[in-house]
């Protein structure tokens, strides 16, 4: 992840938390602020890691010890 990239998704929550000025109670706003965090912190995860996979549950096996032997 680059700056660049850090800083377009900082900017966007920043947005997001701007807009926070006049919940209807200071629950609402401490749910919705702590939404904005928590996504934000998982977007900066997952980018600063690699690429999320389409299904969550398939585990890659580069590990050639378990090559099909029969061929």
């Amino acid at each position: 992840m680059t700056e660049d990239e850090y800083m377009a998704l900082a900017q966007q929550k920043y947005q997001e938390l701007h807009q926070l000025k006049t919940p209807p109670t200071f629950y609402d706003y401490e749910k919705s602020f702590d939404q904005i965090w928590t996504d934000l912190g998982r977007q900066v995860l997952e980018k600063s890691l690699s690429k999320v996979p389409a299904d969550h549950r398939k585990k890659k096996d580069d590990d050639k010890v378990w090559e099909n032997r029969n061929s």
